[in-house]
């Protein structure tokens, strides 16, 4: 499982430190950075992308007589990021780092069984309606089973988990799209069509149909307040 607990704040610090000033990221951004990091993007090349991507554009600055727009949305760093990946491949270097990340602290049985107890709670407080309520419930109730298992079984694998609340996570989604009305997702749609229309020339199709459903996925979530299932999102503070 990649390791990096830090993963979408690093990425936030270096655009914000590469644009120069505060900008705080859309729900398009953290979608993007959410598609990055359920492909297995490195940390390492996001940054890299990023750098190149600010590189290239300081540069068309300085050769520049007139104003230069200023960056507004990491999306434009897209197509580096991609660039940064393949050269990663190409050296090497993802499967060099992928064998140098080490087990950390913090994924105690304990500290994971709470995290899946408060997390069914969550569920189960969601008012969604029939037929999502009971979607809602088996998730609560598995979440609550997955926690006792833990405990009968506390060498149980972290991937092996993380996959089943990713699967116990789209089953909650389906249910969202059920109990959201359709104007409401045709207005969530448009919102994100409207927001990526910018930067389709950096984004390769798959990769904006993929942002396009984070995006959604993260404002139902947001509008049902619901929470992320996976052990990602678990604080480690």
């Amino acid at each position: 499982m990649q390791n990096y607990f830090n993963y979408f704040t690093e990425i936030e610090e270096r655009f914000q430190q590469r644009r120069g000033s505060l900008l705080m990221l859309s729900t398009l951004d953290w979608a993007l950075i959410e598609t990055w990091r359920e492909a297995g993007v490195p940390l390492e090349a996001v940054l890299r992308g990023i750098d190149s991507a600010f590189d290239k554009h300081d540069a068309k600055t300085r050769r520049a007589a007139g104003r230069v727009r200023k960056v507004n949305g990491l999306a434009w760093c897209a197509q580096s990021v991609m660039e940064a990946v393949e050269q990663a491949r190409e050296a090497a270097i993802g499967a060099a780092t992928e064998a140098g990340i080490a087990v950390e602290s913090g994924f105690e049985a304990d500290r994971v069984g709470q995290y899946l107890v408060a997390n069914a709670a969550a569920v189960e407080a969601a008012k969604l309606g029939a037929p999502a309520d009971r979607t809602a419930a088996e998730v609560a109730v598995r979440l609550r089973a997955l926690s006792l298992g833990l405990h009968a079984e506390p060498a149980m694998s972290l991937e092996e988990l993380d996959r089943t609340l990713t699967v116990l996570e789209e089953k909650l989604f389906a249910a969202l799209l059920t109990a959201t009305p359709e104007e409401e997702l045709v207005g969530l749609r448009e919102q994100a069509a409207r927001e990526l229309a910018p930067y389709k020339g950096k984004m390769q199709a798959v990769q904006i149909k993929q942002v396009q459903q984070q995006f959604l996925q993260k404002r139902l979530l947001e509008a049902w307040r619901l929470p992320r299932l996976s052990l990602f999102y678990m604080s480690h503070e």
